[in-house]
């Protein structure tokens, strides 16, 4: 029998860590902020629905882990400073930050409007910025953290056929991953990205698979991911986790790839190549 991803680690790894996950509520983030309970962390989820905010810190509360939930636009500075604000007064200190939020929507580079592509680009590339820029410069005055930034595997060399803005926006995650590193790694501060391949959650059906225009993306993504599986929310919480853990402290301004091969593989086209 195969372990569960997250078995691997000690019961008390985060014991007295606070980690801030924005995003936190719903698909991976939750995935993320589950872990880090599990393993004994204080949490901070943000996001911009406060019902499922809500719900998900009273079942945290319900289970004994102390968690603050936060309604934050992170596009927006004045919303991300009130979050770091009120995470430093209910925790102290911010040990690791997960920037999970973000979303993008299929569409060949015709359909995207100057609005459609400046929200997307403000909420992937500006909003992550908004919490590294927040962050990074209290962890880099204790000297400790790790922050994790979440993009995918659209973000690389291969562009982004499906998602032309946000491509090229976790394209600029990554740039600015590299380039922090730079400068925190002599602060004792890691900086990561993640690059999760298609991951099934609510979120892939709805937002991804729905709006494509061929109904048999589902099927054909499966048949083009080499490992011929969609990768789980929990995965990649346990890669997240890793990455904030004491085994990866030499890790900086390093991309991971979790994604069955799928970047080796086959693109499944989620709109007709043939027009533009």
């Amino acid at each position: 029998m195969t372990d569960a991803p997250l078995d691997i680690f000690r019961p008390d790894l985060f014991r007295g860590k606070t980690a801030l996950i924005t995003g936190g509520a719903r698909g991976i983030g939750l995935a993320i902020a589950e872990a880090f309970a599990r393993y004994g962390a204080n949490l901070v989820i943000a996001g911009r629905h406060e019902n499922s905010l809500n719900a998900a810190a009273e079942r945290f509360a319900a289970n004994g882990t102390a968690c603050l939930a936060v309604k934050t636009n992170i596009r927006e500075v004045s919303d991300v400073e009130a979050l770091v604000a009120a995470a430093t007064e209910r925790f102290g200190d911010i040990d690791f930050l997960i920037n999970n939020a973000g979303g993008q929507f299929p569409a060949r580079p015709s359909q995207i409007s100057d609005g459609g592509w400046r929200a997307v680009v403000d909420l992937n590339l500006n909003g992550t910025w908004n919490m590294c820029s927040r962050v990074a410069p209290l962890m880099a005055a204790r000297g400790f953290g790790a922050i994790v930034n979440m993009v995918h595997v659209y973000s690389f060399n291969r562009g982004a056929p499906p998602f032309v803005h946000s491509g090229a926006a976790r394209a600029g995650v990554v740039s600015m991953t590299q380039s922090m590193a730079y400068y925190l790694a002599r602060q004792g501060v890691t900086i990561n990205a993640l690059a999760p391949g298609t991951i099934d959650t609510q979120g892939v059906h709805e937002e991804e698979f729905a709006s494509a225009e061929y109904n048999d993306l589902a099927e054909t993504t499966l048949r083009d991911v080499p490992a011929h599986r969609m990768g789980t929310a929990e995965e990649m919480a346990a890669v997240t986790l890793f990455l904030c853990s004491p085994a990866a402290r030499y890790i900086n301004g390093a991309s991971i790839v979790a994604d069955g091969a799928q970047f080796m593989g086959n693109w499944a086209p989620m709109v007709d190549p043939e027009q533009y």
